[in-house]
């Protein structure tokens, strides 16, 4: 199986996604799942956003050598699921590529107990770029706590 997550730019939310995953996973043991990240805009191969490393690394994730992808035809047919922060990035990855429909989930409905996100705005997860370590610490925990639900739903 191949999961990609995606967010605008792939330095912050997919990145620190795609790394907390591969954690888990491992502590798992599954080495069924293949996970990889990317973006919905063309960042030319950006390096990760320093807090992020930072913060990731504190969290005792590796946290090295990322650079931002974009989200192609190809690597997002190749996907098995394709997991977004925000509803935009799921809008905007079925409006240009409209056979991944069935295979684009926001990541926050995940989380145990999400039956109390019953707006769209609680169903995603902000992008902290550029606020306070405080916003990145957060942003974070959402996914953490997102990922916990959907390791246990593959």
């Amino acid at each position: 199986m191949k999961i990609i997550f995606v967010c605008m730019a792939n330095i912050v939310r997919s990145f620190a996604a795609e790394r907390m995953f591969k954690k888990a996973l491992k502590e798992n043991n599954r080495s069924d799942i293949e996970v990889s990240s990317a973006a919905i805009f063309d960042m030319d191969g950006k390096s990760a956003d320093p807090m992020a490393v930072k913060i990731l690394k504190e969290m005792g994730f590796e946290a090295d050598g990322h650079f931002s992808r974009f989200l192609t035809e190809d690597i997002a047919a190749d996907a098995d699921m394709i997991i977004v922060m925000e509803q935009h990035h799921k809008d905007s990855i079925i409006e240009s590529y409209p056979d991944t429909q069935k295979k684009v989930f926001l990541l926050k409905p995940f989380s145990r107990g999400a039956s109390y996100l019953n707006t769209a705005d609680m169903k995603e997860i902000r992008d902290p770029h550029n606020l306070s370590s405080y916003h990145y610490r957060l942003c974070f925990a959402e996914i953490y706590l997102a990922l916990e639900g959907l390791i246990k739903c593959i």
